[in-house]
């Protein structure tokens, strides 16, 4: 792990990171019950003692600056607050869990992250382990090995946003950023038993430096509670010049939770989402939560609804490769040793073959996705389907592995997950229960907009059905 040393002033610690939710911890720093600087250490301390290698870089001496200095009146006032290595914080490493970039510093903060900075006060302590360029569902590179997952570290933490999930889960942090271009928020956090929120496209600001690409990309958390996820978006969400395509600012996101009208929704529980191969009793576990969610919540169940929502093929998957290319820069090819086989692959063959034919075929595919999911939502206001195929998949399985029940439950993620983020719509991970003693996870969709409508179906469930908000045994 890739880290600066561990403050000489942190004493032994036997007391453990908050274990609550981070809105509880905010509480607790308010009432004095604990300070930032003991939550610091303590969390220092179990990042120090964790296998779990899902922090990429920590920041321990200004950390403790930070943690002194920290304003509690604030959001996340004192929070220890780790960084998805995707983003960028100003003077800290900026390599996109890539060996390509294993060297190179951000010289500015992403808007994210100065929000959560400015209006926040949340003290980043570091950042967490991701797939490559966030084009894999796994949690394995060359640049930093596995992540493991809190639950059974043998076991995949998913991606891109891996290390975030595998660190909230694990007892280490209490919330982290994430990004979701094709579920890498909802996925990691349908493995680790976690809360994951793709928002409508542009709810929060991408910039600066924003490369349009195919404009699936959203930015948030991965966090045990539904409410911690709203007070985000009341610190994050807003407007943003350097993003073109961002949402004006809405206030009010944790005071208007449970304020939604739920009764008379319409809903359809379709599980596999049309297409996906999901294993049987994740989905009696879907249909079930599914049934409960819409009878305590008062909305109408509309069966028989059909979802046939084309795939986009592979010419989709390397058109998105772009900005991946202008990335690398001149590095491209040279570095094709030191990309991950999945992402060589994958730009050999856009820089090879992709042409204008199938930049055309992208956009009718896109085109023909987009109009069924409106279909889908002409019909209801509420889409339920599974996160994951299954619970996770063993750690060391790569995104190109072709036996079995693996290669169902790699193949089929994009079925359930990528749909959301083709029409920009919102769509929200919660923990329903185990199975084979992992988490498993279902996602509850809305139309454009209805990030508030999602909040408080969530929160029924967490309210019906409460979800450990760590692992068994953690932090480790």
């Amino acid at each position: 792990m890739r880290r600066q040393a561990t403050c000489a002033t942190l004493r032994d610690m036997t007391v453990t990171p908050w274990l609550g939710d981070t809105c509880s911890l905010v509480d607790a720093f308010r009432s004095g019950e604990r300070s930032p600087v003991e939550e610091l250490e303590a969390t220092l301390a179990a990042i120090e003692a964790s296998s779990l290698n899902a922090f990429s870089f920590v920041d321990a001496e200004r950390a403790l600056d930070r943690a002194q200095a920290a304003d509690v009146s604030l959001p996340f006032g004192g929070v220890p607050i780790a960084v998805k290595e995707l983003d960028s914080v100003a003077g800290w490493p900026n390599t996109e869990a890539s060996m390509v970039f294993k060297d190179r510093i951000a010289t500015y903060d992403s808007t994210m992250v100065e929000r959560l900075k400015a209006r926040g006060g949340a003290n980043l302590i570091g950042m967490t382990t991701a797939s490559e360029f966030g084009g894999l569902n796994v949690s394995v590179t060359k640049l930093n090995g596995i992540t493991g997952n809190p639950w059974d570290p043998t076991r995949t933490a998913g991606g891109s946003s891996g290390g975030s999930a595998a660190a909230v889960a694990g007892g280490l942090i209490t919330i982290a950023t994430g990004g979701d271009g094709g579920g890498s928020i909802r996925i990691p956090a349908g493995f680790n038993g976690l809360v994951g929120m793709k928002g409508t496209a542009g709810r929060i600001p991408r910039g600066p430096n924003m490369t349009v690409g195919n404009m699936t990309v959203t930015t948030g958390c991965l966090a045990r509670s539904v409410r911690d996820v709203a007070r985000w978006w009341d610190v994050c969400s807003g407007y943003d010049i350097r993003d073109p395509y961002s949402l004006p600012r809405i206030d009010g996101w944790e005071a208007g939770l449970g304020s939604q009208v739920l009764n008379g929704l319409k809903v359809a529980i379709v599980p596999n989402l049309g297409s996906a191969i999901i294993r049987p009793e994740l989905a009696e576990l879907v249909t079930g939560t599914g049934e409960m969610l819409a009878r305590v919540a008062g909305m109408t169940i509309v069966d028989g609804v059909e979802v046939a929502i084309p795939g986009l093929g592979y010419e989709w998957a390397i058109s998105g490769l772009a900005s991946l290319l202008i990335d690398l820069g001149d590095a491209w090819p040279a570095c094709e040793e030191d990309l991950t086989k999945e992402i060589a692959f994958g730009m050999s063959m856009a820089t090879g073959a992709y042409d204008l034919n199938m930049a055309a075929q992208v956009d009718v595919a896109r085109t023909r996705a987009n109009e069924a999911v409106a279909d889908l939502f002409d019909q209801v206001d509420i889409v339920i389907c599974a996160t994951n195929p299954d619970a996770a998949y063993p750690a060391h399985i790569g995104a190109n592995t072709r036996v079995g029940a693996i290669k169902v439950g790699l193949e089929n993620n994009g079925a359930l997950t990528v749909p959301a983020n083709i029409a920009g719509i919102p769509s929200i991970a919660v923990p329903i229960g185990l199975l084979d003693g992992l988490p498993v996870s279902m996602q509850i969709m809305g139309r454009h907009h209805s990030d508030a409508t999602l909040f408080d179906l969530a929160q029924v469930i967490e309210r019906e059905q409460s979800w450990p908000l760590v692992a068994p045994a953690t932090p480790k």
